[in-house]
């Protein structure tokens, strides 16, 4: 994987990513030469366009990131790829329409939008089903030896049989004369050389997978590995990279410390973001009144009861502070006590189901992040009913309460919504590994990923 302001990208989803660019690039360059044919203009050269070129390619790279054409699934299916790249080239088109009306209408003609539109679409698919094959072929995947044959080492079979995974583990040793889990291990003892093994068998990165390090860890050819060029890892670093979660199974308290991230130089970031929210907020409040206005009246004449409702939720230092939403369940829905929502929640009114799936109801938060209670991204508010039961059955729950809560965050958008402790404790995962690896880069990334959330009802409850 490529490390990107602390967050990491699989290489075969970059390269996916840098042959469309230039596909975009061509479609758009031909979209003009075949108009300008047409009328009996001279197309002139690609490099007086550069402007142009860059704003098309800019905005149909982030309709195509905020749609999830780059997500988990992206060289899985190729009905996937082709729904998703479907509906951001036509919402990339929408936007560069709107950026031609902004910029006095005579830069993009509908015309040559028709035809880049149609070039768009047949180019990126002809790039999944010709180039999206090799990209998922082993040779563009890192080599991973093993060091362990327990549980750990299992886990990591499993994850690299993923078909979107970006390695194949090439051999596992087993360290111990324990029975082990993965039975084509190799024992240690039945190799002379291991740095000679790895070499041989063209590892780029050696994962060390061992379920007790006490007297096992192999300092020593560890040691040989690593002056040799070969990247060395930790089980719990690995898994953190390859799923962009904190494994909650196997950190401990040294591995948060010691690892990287929680950085301190956060001052000019942390400004940044509170200069977006406010910004942001003050926006989105202006345009959705009418909305929000509207979906008030209808949630009053749907059922009995305010159109808003406040909430206490913890936020950041385990500060409590009181959420507005636009209400979605029943007046009467917690008189037995706090309990979570489920799938088809009898409390959830007909208009609170429809505002949920098209997230309608979080809208009124932005006057939260207006406030600084919030921000537009972070882990989602917890209840303090939810909170000090989760905090004594899951370890690092506190932390997650070291940056803001958000309306959107790391965990929504990879995570369906959470309605138990099991849920909360995979929601925890993916809360850690944004506190820890927080960056404007991956504030963006979660923002454009929202949008594929809401449109594709991705988690709503």
């Amino acid at each position: 994987m490529v490390r990107l302001f602390k967050h990491y990208i699989p290489h075969a989803v970059l390269l996916l990513g840098l042959f469309d660019l230039a596909l975009l690039a061509a479609s758009a360059e031909l979209a003009w030469r075949i108009r300008a044919g047409q009328i009996g203009m001279i197309a002139g050269s690609p490099f007086a366009r550069t402007e142009m070129l860059a704003v098309f390619i800019g905005v149909m790279l982030t309709a195509m990131i905020s749609i999830g054409v780059y997500g988990s699934e992206a060289l899985r299916s190729l009905r996937y790829a082709g729904a998703r790249i479907l509906v951001a080239v036509s919402l990339g088109i929408i936007g560069l329409s709107f950026v031609d009306w902004l910029m006095g209408g005579s830069h993009f003609w509908r015309s040559t939008l028709a035809y880049a539109m149609g070039l768009t679409i047949l180019l990126l698919m002809a790039n999944r089903l010709i180039v999206g094959g090799i990209l998922g072929a082993h040779a563009f995947r890192r080599r991973v030896l093993v060091l362990g044959a327990g549980h750990r080492a299992d886990r990591l079979r499993q994850l690299g049989e993923r078909p979107e995974s970006g390695f194949v583990i090439v051999g596992y040793i087993g360290m111990s004369d324990q029975r082990p889990v993965i039975e084509e291990a190799i024992n240690r003892s039945a190799i002379h050389n291991l740095t000679r093994f790895v070499e041989n068998l063209g590892v780029s990165e050696v994962v060390l997978a061992l379920e007790e390090r006490r007297n096992s860890l192999p300092l020593h050819d560890l040691l040989r590995i690593k002056t040799a060029g070969v990247h060395v890892n930790d089980f719990s670093s690995f898994i953190e990279r390859e799923t962009g979660r904190v494994d909650l199974d196997t950190v401990n308290p040294s591995w948060l410390i010691f690892s990287d991230g929680f950085s301190s130089g956060r001052a000019v970031s942390s400004v940044a973001k509170r200069m977006f929210d406010v910004l942001a907020s003050m926006i989105l409040l202006m345009l959705t009144l009418p909305v929000i206005g509207l979906f008030a009246l209808l949630v009053k004449l749907d059922s009995r009861g305010p159109a808003f409702f406040r909430q206490t939720r913890v936020g950041l230092y385990g500060q409590p502070f009181a959420l507005i939403k636009l209400r979605s369940m029943r007046v009467d829905a917690e008189k037995a006590g706090a309990q979570w929502a489920s799938k088809d929640d009898p409390r959830i009114t007909r208009i609170g189901r429809f505002i949920r799936k098209v997230r309608i109801d979080e809208l009124p938060q932005a006057w939260s992040v207006l406030k600084g209670e919030m921000s537009f991204v972070g882990p989602r508010p917890e209840r303090p009913e939810f909170v000090s039961d989760l905090e004594e059955q899951l370890p690092y729950y506190a932390e997650r309460h070291m940056v803001k809560p958000g309306i959107t965050g790391w965990a929504q958008i990879n995570y369906p919504y959470g309605a138990s402790i099991e849920d909360s404790r995979h929601k925890l995962e993916y809360d850690l590994y944004y506190a820890k690896n927080y960056t404007p880069f991956l504030d963006l990334l979660i923002l454009l990923q929202t949008l594929r959330v809401v449109l594709w009802h991705d988690g709503a409850r």
